[in-house]
């Protein structure tokens, strides 16, 4: 059998636009409009414009580079891939793949990199996208939480081998400069938990869609990466989940081994890619379905947080010990906290719902939260479950008349739709740094980017016009 970056070669080279699902190129647009939003978030905040700033004082006046979406600075392509992940990174509007990745603040400035580069139409950038998507989410799938066991942060490691695949795919490149570049990623994929947990600041996924780059350059010119990188006795599996057997130390649900023939099958059949959801609030994705399945309970019974004695959340359990149970920053079914899962909990009930532009920080301190939420979440009680799905909380409200209500998450609420994604998502608009006008354009070409001529197109309407 063909090794399992061959596989993936072969795989990304044939893929054809027409060979994409209706649902994979509208989850493809989706993923787009989320990440530009992010960027133009992003780009307003304290870290967005320090990568900005960092990347233009030393790269300004690159004649043959790519531009830096908002600032529309032209620096060296993998100085633009930086500093456009580190602004949808800074602009909190991630998509989320097992609680764990974000692939868009990766994959898409990467592929607008290659896009750009290439001259790609809209057809070849959401044909890239797909493929990057598909690679990095089917090497992540089962081993998410034994990489974050070791002491990797898995959102960077998993997210450079799809920003590499995407920026490989629109660029054109054969089976063999897509080989390589998916085996040069194995040495260039990194992020280390400790820095952050030592009151450092962790350095993710800009930093490897910067080294996505350089892998792609490196294929491009010749540089041979290997062929079993991936699942070798010394390869990516054995070093980041400490074996190429699939034997996982840790697992969202209990399973305590995988395959690794199973990364690969049905490719382009079965596509992992729709599993993506879309973190549309600014806080830790865990907690997203408390604000939204709690707030529809609320409203199906009319449920007044005056009349609430006490509610029950029961989650998966690695929900309440992130961002791994080895290494845990937090526990949410201890103490209640601002900016924790039984915050957002009684929030969802005092205020049936939150603004899409509310971020971490402001929650996290409490200092604006009304006094109603921050006494019901003292009577949040969160119970870690090895058996449910991801995002998929239980909530039970109890009520001082006697009667309990439940409502049961599917983990499947945050996925939907573009024309969902535009309804959600235009809720931002206020927070934007160009005009609504503007952002309406960027959602239409969005919509119709199969027609595009050029998908840099994007990058160009999220500069600020004069």
């Amino acid at each position: 059998m063909a090794s399992l970056s061959r596989q993936f070669a072969q795989w990304v080279v044939g893929l054809r636009y027409e060979d994409l699902p209706p649902a994979v190129v509208d989850r493809a647009k989706g993923v787009t409009l989320h990440t530009l939003a992010s960027v133009l978030i992003g780009s307003k905040t304290r870290d967005g414009g320090h990568a900005v700033k960092l990347i233009t004082d030393e790269e300004t006046g690159v004649r043959n580079g790519a531009t830096i979406m908002v600032s529309g600075g032209k620096v060296t392509k993998g100085g633009a891939a930086f500093a456009n992940s580190e602004m949808a990174l800074a602009g909190g509007k991630y998509d989320t793949f097992r609680m764990l990745t974000h692939p868009n603040t990766a994959i898409i400035p990467g592929a607008l990199v290659a896009a750009e580069t290439a001259g790609a139409s809209g057809k070849d950038y959401l044909t890239g996208l797909a493929a990057g998507y598909e690679v990095m989410e089917r090497m992540a799938s089962d081993f998410i939480p034994t990489v974050m066991s070791r002491g990797f942060h898995p959102g960077p490691v998993f997210s450079i081998f799809g920003a590499a695949v995407a920026a490989a795919k629109i660029l054109r490149f054969t089976e063999d400069q897509v080989n390589s570049t998916i085996a040069l990623c194995a040495s260039l994929a990194g992020s280390n938990v400790e820095g952050a947990r030592s009151g450092g600041r962790a350095l993710r996924e800009g930093a490897a869609t910067r080294n996505a780059m350089l892998a792609v350059t490196l294929a491009r010119e010749g540089h041979v990466g290997g062929e079993t990188v991936l699942e070798g006795d010394a390869g990516f599996y054995h070093s980041y989940t400490g074996n190429n057997q699939g034997l996982l130390s840790h697992s969202f649900v209990g399973a305590t081994r995988t395959s690794l023939d199973k990364i690969a099958a049905d490719l382009g059949k079965d596509w992992m890619f729709l599993e993506t959801l879309y973190r549309i609030y600014s806080f830790a994705g865990y907690n997203i379905a408390h604000i939204d399945v709690t707030a529809q309970l609320c409203t199906e019974h009319d449920i007044r947080h005056e009349n609430v004695e006490r509610i029950e959340a029961v989650v998966n359990w690695m929900e309440t010990r992130y961002p791994s149970p080895a290494f845990p920053s937090r526990r949410e079914d201890g103490a209640a906290r601002p900016g924790g899962t039984a915050f957002y909990t009684a929030y969802a009930v005092v205020k049936r719902g939150i603004s899409a532009l509310r971020g971490l920080g402001a929650d996290a301190s409490g200092k604006d939260a009304p006094p109603e939420v921050l006494e019901l979440m003292k009577r949040v009680t969160i119970i870690p479950s090895h058996t449910m799905t991801l995002f998929g909380p239980r909530i039970t409200i109890f009520t001082k008349d006697g009667k309990s209500y439940t409502k049961q998450s599917t983990g499947r609420e945050f996925i939907w739709d573009y024309a969902e994604e535009t309804r959600r998502i235009r809720e931002v608009i206020p927070g934007l740094p160009i005009p609504a006008a503007q952002f309406e354009t960027i959602i239409a070409t969005c919509r119709d980017l199969e027609r595009a001529e050029r998908a840099d197109k994007l990058i160009q309407l999220t500069l600020k016009q004069t």
